[in-house]
């Protein structure tokens, strides 16, 4: 259970983003009618405290208009651009409202989680300390593997999480993911992560979670129909994602720079008939190899 002055923090810092700016009259009003309040006004000594806080803890301030004696956050755009913070926030957000709620529980459905959350702290402290980690990996078609892993980054990706780093027995950069791990230690062992490695440069060029080093990105353009245009729009494919030309109310065409992956052409296929590879036509191949498997599964 979040404790109820980490709840605070969550109420003040989403009702300031949700409605722009509030004198602390109107914050307190709120606060009292709300449903993890007790019931009685927000202290002002209190308010100030929770101001501090939040920008400790989610590096935003909550400043006061001079003009019109009213608060609000003075760079949301930074928190919005912040992917951790941002989740943090979310995940605490609704955490916050199903306890006030309890009747909410029953009402809000989300999705299962695999397995290995036990181990996030292990992996968050050997990457503080930059030590080795021996996991029993378990994968799901053989038997459990033991690995020695550096432990350079994380990224999660359809609800799992995964550690991505040098494995030893394989001399090379993979990833691991935790819902596999059956047993985990700290190694006191450091290692150093090579100054050229980046993350976000690393998955760059990438659809999910599978990196292949010897491929290259290329230009891939894809011309979208009906209402998954908007999709495209509000979620794109790949932050590359750019908008070319489109026939008002009939389709888009999209470019990308990626590379060609399994896990590219499966996330295309699931779109079905509403997207069409206009180019390279490699990619056009390889979607029209899995639809044929299909439908001789079919047949």
């Amino acid at each position: 259970m979040i404790s109820k002055t980490f709840n605070r923090y969550i109420w003040l810092l989403n009702t300031l983003l949700q409605y722009r700016k509030l004198t602390f009259q109107e914050i307190s009003n709120r606060w009292k009618s709300s449903c993890i309040g007790d019931g009685n006004p927000l202290a002002l000594r209190t308010f100030h405290s929770h101001r501090e806080a939040i920008a400790e803890l989610f590096g935003v301030e909550i400043k006061c208009d001079p003009s019109t004696y009213k608060y609000y956050v003075s760079s949301p755009d930074l928190l919005k651009k912040d992917k951790t913070k941002q989740w943090l926030l979310n995940t605490f957000t609704i955490s916050n409202m199903i306890e006030a709620g309890r009747n909410m529980k029953e009402r809000i459905l989300l999705e299962d989680i695999p397995a290995g959350g036990e181990y996030l702290q292990m992996v968050i402290e050997a990457m503080q300390l930059n030590n080795k980690l021996q996991i029993g990996y378990q994968p799901f078609n053989g038997p459990k593997q033991i690995f020695l892993l550096h432990p350079y980054a994380m990224k999660v990706y359809r609800q799992r999480w995964y550690v991505v780093g040098y494995l030893e027995e394989q001399k090379g950069i993979r990833n691991i993911s935790i819902d596999r791990v059956k047993d985990m230690k700290q190694i006191d062992e450091p290692f150093l992560i090579p100054t050229n490695f980046d993350p976000e440069e690393y998955y760059a060029h990438t659809v999910g979670i599978y990196v292949n080093e010897r491929l290259q990105p290329q230009k891939i353009i894809l011309r979208v129909y009906g209402s998954q245009v908007e999709y495209m729009r509000s979620l794109p494919l790949h932050f590359s994602q750019k908008e070319i030309v489109g026939k008002e109310g009939e389709y888009s065409d999209f470019e990308y720079n990626l590379c060609l992956t399994p896990e590219l052409t499966s996330q295309l296929l699931t779109m079905g008939e509403k997207v069409e590879v206009r180019e390279p036509q490699v990619l056009k191949d390889n979607l029209l190899k899995r639809l044929r498997k299909t439908l001789k599964r079919y047949r």
